[in-house]
């Protein structure tokens, strides 16, 4: 049964273990990168109140006042002067919290990028490569500040593509660090971690499996172990469960209950997310966001519970997988959805969401409400990314997995599985089994005491039926550690690139508070005719993920723009992407490595939906927009909006343009003329799809139709790996359908053998 819910004030912190070491950073190492970092957003002060000018940039009188004035015309709630100075003068990267974030955050990074970086630290430090890289003969750390800020402006404006993305490296590091631990710059837009009113919803008592110390391996024996308790293995462990079946679910990750939720974001990378940071593809155009927790994606999601379209489900019905132009597949769609209450019927939009729905209406185009997996429920909150603290969101942790625990099913968290096992007498090819190695917690319940520190097991679970449900970036590699030699494996990987479009309003919006994606514009999503196009949605509005790659001039300029946070709406343009790429195991330590760039034409298609959502956000009143485009400045509004009362009162000389304005009109020029083929060009990823595809001939794909791995026996992907292709809308909906479908299929297997087993 769930526990009541206990009265709080906010989430209980989960405390963190050290920073892992980085193998060949000397203290050199860190000083240079603190260095650089600092520079990003550094102390800025008046000229007669410097203290340190070695680590202070100095600024006039004036120069601050006229700061001020400009943070005062764009600011509805702006601060007072000397608060004003206060936070310019702020330099976060000199406290413990910062410093330990950065090293925590380059020992999670992998192996070769952490000896990519040493060496660049390495170079920037001696005298013939300080002089290659920045233009000076003295070392970085030896230069005062304003000399490291004018480096990475050169780095900036340079045309080899080389600088711009080395001061990308360090100016990622140190807006996301800055956004983090600068107190003023939280309570400047009045940011917290979690709601006001917050009260955690119920937990749910798992009564995970547990292990004494010992030497030898454990063995369990189940009818099927299901690896992955994300929205696929969810699903599968209640159909399975329910049917009668004795279910075991492992995973890597561990639940947190609402209670611990939303977590911090130090804590969230940590626990939440695959990589414990957001992953990059292998030419680092694109950030790859995926959940790693119990739950998985479901846990981090944000919501969204979108059907997949008709040309979609044509299309891989041509492919000779009919099951998806049935109506069994719509009644599988249709049992997920009512079993977490999907409705858009509850909802209360936000501001962007707004901008959506209302700037379509002006433009003529198709917007509409997305229905939303809350049960009923009106579930204002921008931090579920972080995880849901209401339990509002029925994602596998609070719907699926406690449904399939009441029908019997056991589990274990913390289990990294190695291998699936086979029996491969007489030449057969049958998977009897998982293998992998459980840690507990600490001795408190937490994660404090390092890993080799607490019981470690070999866990060896005997099956009757092995359900990978891992999700597209980890299935694939355990297939491939498996011995699996099928060259599809890993191929097939669609990712729903998407690009990014900021704005300013002249309202105090706070786009953190509501729900993260309520709205979307599908008026672009088919510009081919074949059903590849960009959709227009919101996205998570966390301080951290607004202002990350905000355009970077001079640290004055990111410092101001950063205070006006509050007034920001931040949206994706998000494509169905044509071109795949392919996830593989990293030489190094195996974690996902992603070869994928995105093609020219889906970036056409997302350059479509890029300036779709400028002409969205002009025509409901932003005062300044900023695209993902490469070298095209921000869009300023000098001429105001029309009044209700012109409006109404037509008059010629008040002819309002609209989107038709000159300036704006000759902007919007610019960007199409420029594009996204650029390689300073960046892209997000929240969906990963297809790299285990399903097919209806071996040589084309990982499983069969019902979802079983082609050249083996019992053995099956039920998660969004199987897609044949990317769904075009967010892929929960589509992920959980499907593995309802396998499941039931896998339920029938059972109980036919057992029947035989009883002839």
């Amino acid at each position: 049964m769930a526990d009541e819910a206990v009265p709080m004030t906010a989430p209980t912190p989960v405390i963190l273990p050290g920073p892992l070491k980085v193998e060949g950073f000397t203290q050199e190492h860190w000083q240079t990168l603190f260095a650089l970092l600092d520079a990003v957003t550094p102390s800025i002060v008046i000229d007669s109140e410097v203290t340190d000018s070695q680590n202070q940039l100095c600024i006039t009188e004036a120069q601050c006042q006229e700061a001020y004035g400009y943070t005062k015309n764009n600011l509805k709630n702006a601060p007072d002067y000397e608060k004003f100075k206060a936070y310019l003068c702020s330099r976060p990267v000199n406290t413990p919290k910062y410093v330990e974030y950065i090293k925590r955050f380059v020992g999670h990074l992998p192996r070769s990028s952490q000896k990519d970086l040493g060496r660049l630290l390495t170079l920037i430090n001696t005298g013939v490569g300080s002089i290659l890289t920045t233009g000076y003969r003295l070392p970085v750390k030896e230069q005062p500040v304003h000399v490291r800020e004018a480096i990475f402006q050169s780095w900036n404006r340079s045309r080899m593509a080389i600088f711009p993305q080395l001061a990308s490296i360090f100016m990622v590091m140190g807006k996301l660090a800055f956004t983090q631990f600068n107190p003023l710059f939280r309570e400047l837009n009045d940011y917290t971690d979690f709601t006001e009113e917050y009260q955690p919803g119920p937990a749910f008592d798992y009564k995970f499996m547990q292990f004494p110390t010992g030497n030898g391996p454990v063995t369990i024996n189940v009818d099927v172990v299901i690896v992955g308790s994300g929205c696929g293995g969810g699903v599968a462990a209640r159909v399975l469960a329910e049917a009668g079946h004795d279910v075991l679910v492992v995973d890597k990750g561990y639940y947190f209950p609402p209670s611990q939720l939303p977590m911090s974001t130090e804590a969230a990378n940590e626990f939440l997310f695959e990589g414990k940071a957001p992953l990059q593809t292998d030419d680092r155009s694109m950030s790859i966001v995926a959940g790693s927790t119990w739950g998985g994606g479901g846990t981090v999601n944000w919501s969204v519970s979108l059907l997949p379209q008709g040309y979609v489900r044509q299309e891989w019905a041509n492919a000779g997988l009919d099951f998806f132009t049935t109506q069994e597949f719509q009644h599988c769609l249709d049992r997920v959805c009512n079993f977490m209450g999907v409705s858009d019927e509850h909802i209360r939009h936000n501001h962007g969401a707004q901008v959506i729905l209302e700037g379509s209406r002006k433009l003529g185009w198709h917007a509409k409400a997305c229905p939303q997996n809350t049960n009923g429920r009106e579930h204002y909150c921008g931090r579920c990314y972080h995880g849901c603290g209401t339990g509002e969101k029925m994602g596998p942790a609070q719907c699926w997995l406690p449904a399939a625990s009441r029908a019997g099913a056991r589990f274990i968290e913390g289990v990294e599985v190695s291998r699936v096992l086979f029996d491969k007498k007489n030449g057969s090819n049958k998977a009897v089994g998982v293998v992998g190695k459980w840690t507990s917690r600490d001795k408190d319940g937490g994660f404090q005491t390092p890993e080799p520190e607490r019981i470690r097991r070999i866990v060896e679970v005997k099956a009757k039926k092995v359900i990978v449900s891992c999700g597209s970036l980890q299935s694939p590699l355990l297939l491939m550690r498996s011995g699996l030699k099928n060259h599809q494996i890993g191929k097939n990987l669609y990712l729903h690139p998407t690009s990014g479009v900021r704005a300013t309003f002249d309202k105090d919006i706070k786009g953190w508070e509501g729900g993260i994606i309520t709205s979307v514009c599908t008026t672009f999503e088919n510009l081919d005719g074949k059903g590849h196009g960009a959709k227009l949605e919101t996205s998570v509005m966390l301080p951290y993920v607004l202002l990350y790659n905000h355009p970077y001039e001079n640290a004055l300029q990111w410092k101001l723009d950063a205070l006006r946070a509050r007034q920001m709406n931040n949206f994706i343009s998000i494509s169905r992407d044509r071109d795949p790429g392919r996830v593989y195991p990293d030489p190094d330590d195996g974690r996902p490595r992603i070869a994928y760039t995105t093609s020219a034409f889906d970036r056409g298609n997302l350059l479509t939906g890029v300036v779709a959502i400028a002409k969205l956000c002009y025509i409901q009143g932003a005062t300044e927009i900023w695209t993902g485009v490469p070298g095209i400045p921000s869009f300023k509004r000098t001429k105001p909006l029309p009044t209700d009362a012109k409006a109404a009162a037509y008059d010629e000389k008040d002819f309002d343009q609209g989107i038709n304005d000159p300036d704006f009109s000759a902007w919007i020029k610019l960007i199409q003329k420029t594009g996204l083929n650029s390689p300073l060009a960046t892209f997000a990823c929240a969906h990963q799809m297809g790299s285990c595809r399903m097919s209806a001939k071996p040589q084309d794909g990982v499983v069969d139709p019902n979802g079983k791995v082609w050249g083996t026996q019992d053995l099956y992907v039920a998660d969004a790996s199987v897609f044949p292709s990317a769904s075009g809308v967010n892929p929960m909906i589509t992920n959980m359908a499907i593995s309802d479908y396998i499941s039931r299929g896998v339920s029938r297997e059972l109980e036919d053998s057992r029947l035989r087993a009883l002839l």
